[in-house]
């Protein structure tokens, strides 16, 4: 996963609080707002560049005001991040991070966590950012800058042969989500080794 990043998606859980997340948000050349997601991002002072969702949660006022931006989009067979993801990379968009996804309802936030697999799948280069960490979606072997000490989870999404350096707890083939949790790096980097697909999560 490289730092680059060519478009950041806000969704509609909580507004990020933490100096990660927010530096990404306020830094980003190109946003898009998971309908109401947008009323909390105009309030900050903020104009999105695009506006995506069956418009259930935007306010009237700003329904109106934006309409130019507004990708009306009401299929109920997926969620609004997932619709953000894809307006994107059917525009070669791939480098995309992630803010606001959880909080509020949990269950939300375990459905968005989940989908970034599927984004993977999709050829986005994808990370999620929390108040409190990231998740990255990975495929195989990969390598990761960390600091020593820093908590590591990794979710199994399938993969095997589950092994990993440079990290305090050894790591094998998990069979149920908890498995991986709570690890951490002993130096500056790690690799975890695998054929398949898992999940990252790095703590600040």
């Amino acid at each position: 996963m490289t730092n680059k990043i060519d478009a950041v998606i806000l969704a509609n859980g909580e507004y990020p609080t933490q100096t990660q997340p927010l530096d990404v948000l306020n830094k980003a050349s190109y946003v898009v707002c998971c309908d109401g997601a947008a009323d909390a991002f105009i309030k900050k002072g903020h104009v999105p560049d695009a506006i995506i969702g069956d418009g259930d949660s935007l306010s009237e006022e700003n329904r109106t005001r934006y309409a130019s931006i507004l990708h009306y989009d009401p299929d109920q067979e997926t969620n609004d991040q997932t619709k953000a993801v894809n307006y994107l990379l059917k525009q070669g968009i791939n480098e995309i991070a992630i803010v606001g996804a959880t909080g509020k309802r949990e269950d939300h936030a375990l459905g968005n966590i989940s989908l970034l697999i599927d984004y993977m799948r999709n050829g986005a280069n994808i990370r999620m950012l929390t108040d409190y960490g990231t998740f990255i979606p990975c495929r195989d072997t990969k390598t990761f800058s960390c600091i020593p000490t820093q908590q590591i989870s990794i979710f199994n999404f399938g993969t095997s042969g589950l092994h990993a350096e440079g990290l305090v707890y050894p790591i094998r083939d998990f069979t149920n989500w908890w498995q991986g949790t709570l690890n951490e790096c002993t130096g500056d980097q790690f690799t975890i080794h695998a054929k398949g697909e898992y999940l990252i999560f790095m703590n600040y």
